[in-house]
């Protein structure tokens, strides 16, 4: 993931699966790095935002999605403690589209309709 976030300049989260580790673990670099294994996630409302999801897999790519803003994680740590995290706005944004790796869906397989989808070049 960090050699994705020097070349392109994003990246904060991957999934196991997306580099051929088929486990539940997510890890997470928004500045202090956190690993999540077997995480189970459950949002505490309804409440929806509209966001332009990007992914490592399609670099450039940009798709519109509905998300919950707001979740709750479940996990076990590097130390097999129990750990629970909420995460609100674009951190709940990120987590919904890790977790969603984990099942093997895509934001692509998430997006609003045929018009949410927006290319986006490189350095923009």
């Amino acid at each position: 993931m960090m050699a994705y976030r020097q070349k392109y300049g994003v990246g904060r989260a991957i999934a196991a699966p997306q580099i051929g580790a088929f486990k539940r673990v997510v890890y997470m670099n928004t500045g202090t790095p956190i690993t999540f294994i077997n995480p189970v996630i459950h949002f505490p409302d309804d409440e929806m935002m509209e966001v332009l999801d990007d992914c490592m897999c399609f670099p450039g790519l940009l798709v519109k999605v509905n998300r919950h803003v707001r979740c709750v994680v479940h996990f076990k740590d590097l130390e097999w403690q129990d750990q629970t995290l909420f995460f609100e706005g674009d951190l709940s944004e990120l987590f919904q589209h890790e977790y969603d790796h984990l099942d093997g869906i895509l934001a692509t397989m998430r997006a609003k309709d045929e018009k949410a989808f927006v290319i986006k070049a490189f350095g923009d």
